[in-house]
């Protein structure tokens, strides 16, 4: 087959409430129909999904309070991706599965990149977003973002990854601006035995994966994994010919899980991976390709000591270290973090959490192309944080007041608070109404502390001369930069309206503060060379304020005892944006979508015999000229016995190529996304 492809008082703070209060309507009218329609709907019961819905309302979460509560309980707008949901969506990576959470926003740059984000600023170096894997935040200091392509592990391993929109900061601290990704594994005694998997196809040209888990005594268990991937590059839409952007990784790790007492638990786990990134890199000022070598592992142990339901402590640890040689940065980044917390009941009627932690980090960095530098070619920093929260019970099983903040100190904006309220109220076993306000800072990163990057731009006519000149845009950092800063209103409903239907509603309005964007400088003639040309200096700086609304909206719905649905609706609104001094503030409306809809349907054929369908719907981002589309996939699983399972995925099955997204700041080939085919073969014993 050939592949195509709050700020201000008064009636500004009631403006602020206006706005939310609009999106809230906008929300539970559209919340209403959908009850009312699919409360209709004649219900049998149903036997053969890994999930009951009533096990819905009582699926756990960590993420919310630092501890295991319902998710019916938890005052915040949280999403649960089940390891079942990642088997039967047919996903390869674990980017391509958080496009089922409602309120992110994924799109796809080419075969080893993404572009990732909650609640609006999206991009290649989205930094509003914490991403943690097993309780270790993965993340680099020079944006403050993610690598998604070093974000990897065994996707069978995975026993939920926990998506929160909206602010997290005062538990998890900077950064945790617009939502947390939380991905967690399983624990090894839920891995005993063996599993081998592979398959290829189109553009997953080949991969590979093994893990065993073994029964060590009585309270401890081991597992080891190793999977390796092979990935075809996609198409250059200008040409539909293969990209060179290809993706070939190794990666194994353990985890072994003890309980040497009744009261402790033991976590030591690690991973190793090796990576080979195909890249095209235009206007540099020149293009040409180049394969970036990517490696790193890392080493995490976590003590818990349970005292009662109500006391715990836990003391985490953790050593990442990685390399990556890119054409216009090569860095070697090692982080050392420790992490305390503790857990008890205040009398009856509240329970304290606090904690504490430090995390120290270490670059070095070379820059092959002159075009970018990032300051000192070695820096360290530290960072100090500490926090506190209190869950009172105002009325016993109804009405749950939580208050708390994030105390830190960085090296770039030194001190800054980080404080929230939420009230919960559960009127039910079966309906949970939130309401909070937060305030979360995004501190600065060395890539902005520093930086030093020259772009192409089209030529500039600079009056009296004749002709245009050749141009270019100077990006320069700044030393002064403050965190950025935001306040956000959120109000959520959960509800179980019928037997065997759950919906979850949430609402925002957020306030930014001190954004950072670029302000132009006067243009700069060199007329020292032969042929002249000119240079547009572009100094950053906190000149950006904006307002952003929405609204999320997910159900699930076991329509017959074969058949279950999930939908889940995203509408995000730019209600205002300014900048001061002449500050070139970017289409944030346009570069994220204003609708996303995702709708999945799994069926159970017959007992060895599963079809599973996902369609999703994406708004257009007119900032890359980007048009809205459709796309499908599909997954035909066969189990010929009870241990073998055999499967064929299609991908993107209604376009031949589609752009999801451009290249920022970094100038690498565009891509379009196409139809793809795999198939795959899984035993376990």
């Amino acid at each position: 087959m050939t592949k195509q492809d709050l700020r201000g008082k008064g009636s500004g703070q009631l403006h602020h409430l206006f706005c939310f209060g609009c999106c809230l309507l906008l929300g539970l009218t559209a919340f209403s129909n959908l009850v009312h329609a699919d409360s209709r709907l004649e219900m049998q019961k149903l036997d053969l999904t890994a999930i009951a819905i009533e096990d819905l309302m009582n699926l756990t979460v960590t993420s919310v309070s630092r501890k295991e509560q319902r998710l019916y309980n938890s005052a915040a707008a949280v999403f649960v991706i089940t390891q079942e949901d990642i088997r039967r969506s047919g996903v390869t990576s674990i980017p391509e599965a958080l496009r089922m959470a409602p309120g992110l926003e994924v799109a796809r740059i080419d075969a080893n990149k993404w572009a990732i984000s909650s609640r609006g600023f999206n991009g290649r170096f989205a930094s509003k977003m914490l991403v943690l894997m097993d309780g270790r935040t993965v993340y680099t200091p020079l944006f403050s973002g993610v690598f998604w392509d070093s974000q990897d592990t065994l996707l069978d391993d995975i026993e939920r990854i926990e998506v929160i929109r909206g602010p997290g900061a005062t538990l998890w601290g900077a950064n945790a601006v617009n939502g947390i990704i939380n991905i967690i594994t399983r624990h090894a005694d839920d891995t005993v035995g063996g599993l081998v998997a592979a398959g290829g196809g189109t553009q997953e040209r080949v991969f590979a994966s093994a893990r065993y888990g073994v029964q060590l005594g009585n309270s401890s268990s081991l597992r080891g994994y190793l999977k390796y991937l092979e990935r075809d590059g996609l198409d250059d839409p200008q040409t539909g010919r293969e990209g060179h952007n290809g993706w070939k990784a190794i990666r194994g790790g353990f985890r072994l899980d003890a309980a040497p007492t009744d009261n402790d638990t033991l976590t030591l786990q690690g991973d190793y991976y090796d990576e080979r990134l195909k890249e095209t890199y235009i206007n540099m000022p020149g293009s040409f390709d180049y394969t970036t070598p990517v490696s790193g592992g890392n080493l995490l142990t976590r003590w818990k000591r349970t005292f009662s339901d109500t006391a715990d402590m836990a003391l985490q640890f953790y050593y990442d270290r990685s390399e990556m040689k890119y054409a216009v940065i090569d860095e070697k980044l090692d982080t050392l973090d420790i992490d305390f917390q503790n857990r008890f009941a205040l009398g009856a009627h509240q329970e304290i959490i606090w904690g504490a932690g430090y995390r120290f980090t270490h670059d070095r960095l070379q820059f092959p192309l002159a075009s970018l530098t990032l300051g000192a070619k070695k820096q360290d920093n530290n960072l100090f944080s500490a926090f506190v929260q209190d869950n009172i019970t105002m009325v016993p099983d109804l009405l749950h007041l939580v208050i708390g903040s994030k105390f830190e100190h960085n090296d770039y904006t030194g001190f800054e608070i980080q404080p929230n309220v939420r009230l919960l109220w559960t009127p039910s076993q079966k309906q949970s109404v939130w309401i909070s306000v937060s305030r979360a800072v995004r501190t600065p990163s060395r890539g902005e502390d520093a930086l030093s990057l020259y772009m192409p731009y089209p030529p500039v006519n600079i009056p009296p001369l004749p002709q245009p000149l050749p141009a270019q845009l100077h990006l320069i950092g700044s030393t002064d930069l403050k965190a950025e800063e935001l306040v956000a209103y959120e109000l959520g409903y959960r509800m179980e309206p019928v037997e065997r239907l759950t919906l979850d509603a949430a609402a925002f309005y957020n306030v930014y503060r001190r954004l950072d964007i670029y302000s132009q400088g006067q243009p700069v003639v060199d007329f020292t060379t032969p042929q002249p040309s000119v240079t547009i200096p572009l100094q950053l700086g906190n000149f950006g304020r904006a307002e952003t609304c929405g609204v999320e909206l997910a159900a699930d719905l076991k329509a017959l005892p074969w058949w279950r649905l999930k939908m889940a609706y995203t509408f995000l609104q730019l209600v205002k944006k300014e900048a001061d001094h002449g500050a070139a503030f970017s289409d944030i409306k346009g570069e994220n979508p204003q609708h996303q809809v995702s709708l999945r349907s799994a069926t159970d054929v017959t007992k060895n015999l599963e079809l599973d369908l996902w369609l999703r719907y994406v708004d257009e981002l007119r900032a890359f000229d980007i048009s809205s589309y459709v796309t499908l996939d599909a997954r035909l699983a066969w189990r010929p016995i009870k241990d073998i399972e055999l499967s064929l995925v299609g991908q993107n099955l209604l376009h031949e190529g589609q752009k999801e997204f451009m290249p920022q700041f970094i100038s690498t080939q565009p891509t379009a996304v196409g139809r793809s085919v795999y198939g795959k073969v899984t035993w376990q014993f």
